[in-house]
């Protein structure tokens, strides 16, 4: 019996790819396997080479295989793209409607299944991927049952003829496997799962939970790739909740409107990517300059421009950073899995209402749209914590403006929330007075500017740095950040099986970069490889700004699109060490 499985299925998009992985991982994860599946997608409606690959285990798994046991094709595309994934153990399922050739260099055998013809049988031949569903069943020796009540959730509404239609694709796609492939059924067999339930969930699913269970009450977003799933979830819950969504215009609107949001008291927030967080900047400038809460998540893609706005990228952290005109404190986090998305996102709103701030949630997209198995959260870990508001004043009739900005040992004022008696104060984008008044004072500006950064001395981050380091001194410190994690753990482990010594750090606070807790690991570390999906290495410049060691810094990049894959990221190290 196998422990990991990979297994991926391919064709056209618009085919039903999707909903393909979708049926058999929820099968997998019900039976209580761990799942990490990821989406390559082109970037348009309909057409262009899409796959799903899923990784599944008995225990837990944050990384994509390295590898490809089982290959679902419904065209020689997907053979010709993917086939080199496979090892002598491995096996391509391919759609005899398209004649499938195996490329001479194939370590796998191809087997031809009448997916379309079996399914046009049955009635249409829509049903292909349950045909499909089948094949991978007789593979892994599960019983057609297993995905009875994944049928019976997505085709009930239609009727009991389409669940039993259905439910015989998968039993003929089971039975025309067994036929061909003889005494190698059940040759992919996993070991038997703990039967638990867990969630199966994208990361922007976590965020959007997240900021459900902040409190969050008002999003303002405008749909772009890979962030539309976030308002299309919130779109879902926010009205069971009393809460609303607005599909603004563009992003200026949706950040301006969650500024706006925020200063009435609600706990709002917006959703983009790198185009989106481009248009927002002047209004996450107008919000460190007023003060007003404000939580962004930024779920990063491939740039410049339009670039590559379905593929892996980590290039807008300088973006997110220093992207602001004129300077302001902001607090930038980056969680690296779906539990950290969920957590990080509510210690967001508490941040950005604690030190009246924007908080930028910095996801990729591997993250944001990688399926992965989640622990249940636990609710009883939530703590809504909003900071100085102010809800009346000793004298309401007092004729003096509320001093909104007032200069404060800790740097945060006391805040009035519109209606307030005596809360007036004027609230403006130029530099201002304790009251809000205009002011170009040379010392007001002084005294306001050094206010609005002592906030950030008194930021409270749960666990900036993920730390994994059992070696007092390693021969490397690998350092990353968002959803390279994974990857990173499983090439430490082939590292180790070479003698290599790695330690791992995993920056979850980006800014305020969190060089306390950093310098040490440099410091014991012989050299420091820092793994990033962009070409200018960002992270590490940050990290040579912070802590310095310039001469032990490496960097390890990747900007093609794809995402670290771990013997590769292994190899990467080795010839940087």
């Amino acid at each position: 019996m196998l422990h990991q499985l990979s297994w991926k299925v391919g064709g056209q998009q618009g085919e039903g790819i999707e909903s393909t992985g979708e049926i058999f991982s929820t099968a997998m994860n019900r039976l209580g396997y761990h799942l990490y599946g990821y989406r390559h997608f082109s970037s348009r409606i309909k057409g262009g080479h899409t796959n799903n690959k899923i990784t599944v285990r008995p225990t837990p798994v944050q990384v994509i295989a390295d590898d490809l046991d089982i290959l679902v094709a419904f065209d020689q595309e997907t053979i010709d793209v993917n086939y080199q994934e496979l090892t002598a153990n491995s096996i391509i399922l391919a759609d005899a409607k398209f004649k499938p050739v195996n490329p001479e260099d194939s370590k796998a055998p191809l087997y031809a299944i009448g997916f379309t013809e079996i399914a046009a049988e049955l009635g249409t031949s829509l049903m292909k991927n349950m045909v499909a569903i089948g094949a991978t069943a007789a593979l892994l020796n599960l019983d057609e049952a297993v995905f009875q009540s994944v049928v019976d959730e997505i085709f009930g509404r239609k009727g009991e003829e389409v669940v039993a239609k259905n439910l015989e694709a998968i039993k003929r796609g089971r039975e025309e496997v067994v036929a061909q492939i003889g005494e190698r059924v059940g040759a992919w067999e996993l070991v038997p799962a703990d039967g638990k339930r867990r969630m199966f969930m994208i990361g922007n699913d976590a965020v959007a939970l997240g900021a459900l269970a902040a409190g969050s009450r008002f999003m303002a977003a405008y749909p772009i790739t890979p962030a539309s799933e976030i308002m299309e979830y919130m779109i879902k819950k926010m009205p069971l909740v009393g809460g609303a969504v607005i599909q603004t215009e563009d992003e200026i609107a949706a950040a301006t409107m969650s500024i706006g949001a925020n200063f009435g008291g609600v706990r709002a927030f917006t959703a983009s990517a790198g185009p989106g967080l481009s248009l927002m900047m002047e209004a996450i400038g107008l919000s460190g300059m007023t003060e007003q809460p404000l939580v962004i998540i930024d779920t990063q893609r491939g740039g410049p421009s339009t670039g590559l706005p379905t593929k892996q990228e980590q290039s807008d952290l300088m973006a997110m950073v220093y992207g602001t005109h004129g300077e302001i404190p902001k607090v930038v986090i980056a969680p690296s899995t779906g539990e950290e998305a969920f957590y990080d996102t509510i210690q967001a709103f508490n941040i950005a209402e604690e030190l009246q701030l924007p908080v930028i949630i910095m996801t990729d997209l591997q993250l944001s749209l990688g399926k992965q198995t989640v622990e249940p959260f636990d609710y009883s870990k939530i703590e809504i914590r909003r900071g100085k508001i102010v809800e009346s004043v000793e004298d309401e009739e007092t004729k003096e403006y509320f001093k909104r900005f007032e200069v404060t040992e800790d740097g945060v004022s006391p805040r009035m929330l519109p209606g307030t008696k005596g809360g007036i104060h004027h609230v403006t984008g130029v530099e201002h007075d304790e009251q809000g008044k205009p002011s170009e004072a040379t010392g007001n500006r002084r005294a306001q500017m050094d206010k609005r950064f002592r906030k950030l001395e008194h930021l409270t981050f749960d666990k900036p740095v993920h730390i994994n380091a059992p070696h007092e001194e390693a021969d490397v410190l690998i350092v990353g950040f968002n959803s390279t994690r994974g990857t990173i753990e499983e090439a430490i482990d082939k590292l180790a099986e070479e003698g290599i010594k790695a330690n791992h750090a995993h920056v979850r606070l980006i800014f305020p970069f969190p060089a306390e807790e950093m310098r040490p690991l440099v410091e014991s570390a012989k050299r420091v490889v820092v793994v990033e999906n962009n070409a200018t290495g960002q992270l590490a410049n940050m990290l040579k700004m912070n802590v310095g060691a310039h001469q032990k810094i490496a960097n390890v990049l990747k900007y093609d699109g794809t995402p670290f894959l771990p013997r590769e990221l292994a190899q990467l190290v080795k010839e940087s060490i």
